[in-house]
């Protein structure tokens, strides 16, 4: 199964360096019949989509975390698409939402998707206020779309080494 697992730049650094990903709590989001029942319509890749867009919500929460121990971290939503079997469905979680087997190795990645460096101010300050754009405060949910209106780029994953050296 195609899963997207949520990331920072940091957990794409130990997967670059070595060759495994461990996805937090072996969380990922993938394509599932609750995800294509709730949209009962579009295209297999528009669903797909909008399990990437999971992931990358959940990556904001990441770097949310990450901005309580580091106050300057670099600021770019990450999400792996990798090929997996043995993926558990999470309903109750989200529609989305699927439990991985344990830690993704870099062979079974298809591609990284990583925010640029445009979109980092509006990635900050959506992770500054996740919870409360999940709690429905208008103004928090105005940032967390201003960062989700930036397109993730995608790379390789022998492309992963050269890119976190450019950062």
């Amino acid at each position: 199964m195609r899963v997207y697992i949520p990331a920072t730049l940091a957990m794409l650094r130990t997967l670059a360096a070595d060759g495994v990903l461990t996805a937090v709590n072996n969380t990922a989001f993938a394509l599932t019949p609750a995800l294509r029942e709730y949209y009962r319509d579009g295209e297999a890749e528009e669903l797909e989509y909008a399990a990437m867009m999971e992931a990358a919500r959940a990556s904001l929460r990441l770097i949310a975390a990450e901005q309580l121990t580091d106050p300057k971290p670099m600021s770019r939503r990450a999400v792996v698409a990798a090929d997996v079997e043995g993926v558990k469905l999470r309903p109750d979680l989200d529609y989305a939402a699927v439990r991985l087997p344990g830690p993704v190795k870099i062979a079974v990645v298809g591609a990284v998707h990583v925010d640029t460096a445009e979109a980092e101010d509006a990635v900050r300050a959506a992770a500054e206020v996740i919870d409360a754009a999940d709690l429905g405060d208008p103004d928090a949910e105005f940032a967390l779309g201003e960062a989700e209106d930036h397109e993730l780029s995608w790379y390789a994953p022998q492309e992963l080494p050269f890119l976190l050296d450019l950062l």
